[in-house]
């Protein structure tokens, strides 16, 4: 195992120290492993808390801040955080107006996010919850009962985020956070494993000329495991898989070419430039598009497609700053 780390055991506190000292906007508390905007809470704003395992980043403590998340909770590398946790995250941005909880479909993540949410009403802060769920690669698998959250995490953490800023109330944020997962799909690709620090072995051995479509962001199996494919033919599974379970032609989309932790950008260029090429050809119009490491599985080599069909609306919400130490601009 070659990592960059001081000790398996400390991987998510020592991470955590790192984020605080680089990003001074952040209140981090690294033991309890909570990352929260240093202006929270705003008396009058609805607070949008986040959270997951460890090994995504920057999702979620990457994306604290203006326009965004408001608080994020870190579990193990791969593991829910527990309801203190998320308790505590919640109470810390409540500002009178409700918090909303942006949970990704993996049974941990929703029964410790529901938990919170039942000890939150008991401390009278109002909690609306919304389920991730936009991975069409399998409808079940390790971790899940029903479709995996994935990419489409960050389109509804910005968007909601952006909502939220501008004022608006716990039910309008709320809707458009469950608009954004329903126009939204995602497919991954994985062409290595990753290694768990507390594991120290590989998730799952792949030989030399093979790859798995539809991956799942903590190495779960997808829809099969095939010989290498091209770069384009990638991109194509991928969105033919999406657009047979959402149709895409004649719509206006956000893209997002998702790197998952071991991919060169150049290699994500190369991605991009496949899936606008068959978008284009597919009469589906680009309106928004974001290439990078933004969802990972800490090395992992392989790329995610996320295709969100816009409204205006949701492009103007898209378009809002963002200043967060994993996603900004506009500021």
């Amino acid at each position: 195992m070659r990592k960059l780390i001081n000790d398996p055991a400390e991987v998510v506190p020592d991470a955590l120290r790192g984020l605080a000292a680089a990003h001074p906007c952040l209140r981090v508390d690294a033991q309890a492993r909570i990352v929260v905007r240093r202006d929270a809470p705003r008396a009058g704003k609805v607070g949008v808390v986040s959270g997951g395992g460890s090994g995504h980043e920057p999702l979620h403590a990457g994306f604290v801040g203006f326009g965004m998340l408001d608080a994020a909770c870190a579990g193990e590398v791969f593991t829910s955080p527990v309801p203190d946790q998320i308790l505590a995250a919640t109470t810390a941005v409540d500002g009178g107006e409700g918090v909303l909880h942006i949970v990704k479909n993996y049974t941990g993540d929703v029964l410790n996010f529901r938990m919170a949410a039942e000890l939150a009403e008991d401390e009278e802060v109002e909690v609306v919850s919304v389920l991730v769920d936009d991975d069409v690669a399998v409808q079940d698998s390790t971790y899940t009962a029903g479709r995996r959250g994935t990419g489409a995490t960050l389109f509804v953490e910005k968007i909601a985020g952006a909502l939220a800023e501008a004022g608006a109330g716990l039910a309008e944020v709320a809707a458009a956070a469950r608009e954004v997962n329903e126009r939204t799909r995602s497919f991954g690709v994985a062409l290595s494993s990753c290694t768990v620090p507390a594991a120290g072995d590989p998730t799952f051995t792949l030989g030399e000329d093979e790859m798995e479509l539809g991956v799942g962001i903590h190495g779960e199996p997808g829809r099969e495991r095939t010989k290498r494919l091209t770069a384009a033919e990638i991109v194509d599974a991928a969105l033919s898989a999406i657009d047979s379970d959402m149709p895409l032609s004649g719509s206006d989309v956000l893209v997002l070419v998702n790197g998952m932790g071991g991919t060169p950008l150049l290699e994500q260029y190369i991605a991009y430039a496949a899936a606008a090429d068959w978008l284009a050809g597919h009469g589906v119009t680009v309106a928004r598009s974001l290439v990078g490491d933004y969802v990972t599985s800490l090395e992992m080599a392989g790329c995610m497609v996320t295709v969100c069909r816009l409204t205006p609306e949701l492009a103007g919400l898209w378009d809002a700053p963002v200043e967060t130490p994993g996603l900004r601009w506009g500021r």
